[in-house]
């Protein structure tokens, strides 16, 4: 696609959503790029949207979504409003010419991520999702050293987004109506699409799982506040196995509440024949003669994740050739949440 004749002179961003990542993320990465400006945001609280816009200077409120692109005609929109919301705001941007910068997960089903996708195409517009840990630069370099060989063939992949009692106790995420599910669809499809990008995206084959509910339900309050256990219908953990073609498997562990020790785990593990590897902070480590020998190792993690994320997605609507989390790569990434869920539920093996 080429954007360059668009996107000359200053983009114009609406935001759909005043939630907290809309203002911590979305807001404060466009507000440090030069030719960026905020022109309005929508939510269906008016005074939300009014406080937001104030705040942030982010233009004019609105609480129409269709009202707000049809006044303004923004070059960029960002969708950061619930689950439930994300199929709708981001197809109505697109049929109003938008390029989209969605928060994940891209939707509630495989079904509707796919229609998000081929709707991108239909208006040639850009539709990515902040899937924003493959932007560190740790992912970026194991990428590039998997790729180039260095571990040798990948064969145990272990991602975990574990949280001990991370329930949270704002927004919906306990509401599987609202959410689409509890810590896989929440955190863990972060860390899932971490080691999938580090891996070159293999095939996937078979997909088997097993899913609980043993604490959200009985407890009320923890790390990140409380809520009411009686509403609680979403999982506290999820287990998964994903075997791909090339003989490669792929471990899953997500949780929000799980008796674990340390407070949470946010990272992968890749284990080659000729090396190991750890995502957060990159290092790279094999064995020789009983010793661990260490062949590249970053101190700390990359903490401008978010950031490169956004930055990416401003450059690729800009006509620059960048590397995004795209619609299809969503899709892709809805479809293997969706076979781990209904593996999970099933009991029974899902092939892909």
């Amino acid at each position: 696609m080429d954007f360059t004749k668009s996107s000359a002179g200053r983009l114009k961003v609406a935001l759909i959503g005043a939630g907290q990542v809309a203002e911590k993320v979305h807001v404060a990465c466009y507000a440090n790029m030069a030719d960026i400006s905020l022109v309005a945001v929508a939510d269906c609280d008016e005074n939300r949207a009014q406080a937001f816009a104030r705040r942030n200077h982010a233009g004019r409120a609105y609480t129409s979504v269709t009202a707000m692109l049809q006044a303004e005609k923004p070059d960029i929109v960002s969708v950061c409003s619930p689950n439930l919301f994300h199929h709708e705001h981001v197809i109505t941007a697109l049929r109003h010419g938008c390029h989209v910068f969605c928060e994940k997960p891209p939707a509630m089903t495989a079904e509707q991520a796919y229609e998000m996708w081929q709707v991108a195409k239909e208006e040639n517009r850009l539709l990515a999702y902040d899937f924003h840990h493959r932007f560190a630069d740790d992912a970026r370099v194991l990428r590039e050293k998997v790729a180039a060989g260095e571990l040798g063939e990948v064969y145990v992949t272990t991602a975990r987004a574990l949280r001990r009692c991370g329930v949270p106790g704002w927004g919906n995420f306990i509401d599987k109506t609202q959410s689409g599910g509890g810590p896989l669809i929440d955190i863990g499809i972060h860390m899932l699409d971490a080691a999938m990008f580090v891996l070159g995206f293999p095939k996937v084959r078979k997909v088997t799982a097993q899913m609980f509910q043993k604490m959200g339900n009985r407890k009320s309050e923890g790390q990140f506040g409380s809520w009411d256990p009686k509403k609680y219908n979403v999982e506290d953990s999820v287990f998964a196995a994903i075997e791909f073609d090339d003989g490669g498997l792929l471990r899953l562990e997500t949780s929000f509440a799980l008796n674990i020790q340390p407070g949470s785990v946010m990272n992968v593990e890749f284990c080659g024949v000729k090396a190991g590897a750890t995502l957060f902070p990159a290092q790279i480590y094999s064995d020789e003669k009983g010793e661990l020998v260490t062949h590249f190792a970053r101190d700390v993690a990359d903490d401008q994740r978010h950031a490169r994320s956004v930055q990416a997605f401003v450059l690729a609507v800009r006509g620059e050739p960048v590397a995004l989390a795209d619609a299809e790569q969503g899709y892709r990434m809805q479809q293997l949440v969706a076979a781990i869920y209904q593996a999970a539920e099933s009991g029974e093996s899902v092939y892909l």
